[in-house]
């Protein structure tokens, strides 16, 4: 007898096929009916475990935000003995579509760029995810400033928002096939080099 999916799981079930819906083509048209067919379930069960289509979006937003932490926490765990520089980049790069994964996701969230833009229960999560990644970045930059990686004369917070800008430039870029996704790693490297230089290259 197959064992039955647990609530977890479910609800991850159910998040994926949103994520199918937004890639392949936003989410303003997309009802509790379309993702529950794609999700192959009834839409009784959406509602079970999100509620409404409001709240099913905003789930959904939650738990790839969520994977997409873990998986970025998993890449840099990997990193051997890893500098301020290794840190630094390694969180900036998460910012860029640099391997299939990636590119799903930030597909995912341009989907939801118009949602994002004009929905009040949606804008947080835009309007704190990048003031909070700049504030992890500038705390590495301050680290690297009190072990002399980092020049002193740098100010931490402009450099880590600098950063951010950057990249999230870049993502869209690459996304539209403008820029190949090695020329935007090069250009962060770049930027690195002024604010995080590599040991023997002030």
């Amino acid at each position: 007898m197959a064992q039955r999916a647990t609530s977890a799981q479910r609800r991850h079930q159910i998040a994926e096929a949103v994520w199918r819906l937004a890639g392949r083509g936003g989410l303003e048209s997309v009802t509790l009916r379309q993702v529950a067919a794609e999700a192959d379930v009834p839409v009784r069960l959406l509602q079970y475990h999100f509620g409404t289509r409001q709240q099913l979006l905003v789930g959904a937003l939650q738990i790839l935000n969520t994977e997409a932490e873990q998986q970025a926490q998993t890449r840099l765990a990997a990193l051997a003995n890893p500098t301020t520089r290794d840190l630094v980049r390694g969180i900036v790069m998460e910012l860029l579509p640099l391997d299939e994964e990636r590119r799903s996701r930030h597909l995912i969230y341009a989907a939801y760029f118009n949602k994002l833009l004009t929905d009040p229960e949606l804008q947080p999560f835009a309007r704190d995810a990048e003031p909070d990644l700049a504030n992890v970045i500038a705390g590495l930059i301050q680290q690297g400033q009190q072990d002399g990686s980092v020049p002193a004369a740098m100010d931490p917070g402009l450099e880590a928002a600098l950063l951010v800008a950057i990249a999230e430039g870049l993502q869209g870029q690459v996304l539209l096939g403008q820029i190949p996704p090695a020329d935007a790693v090069s250009l962060i490297d770049h930027q690195l080099d002024r604010v995080v230089p590599t040991a023997g290259n002030p």
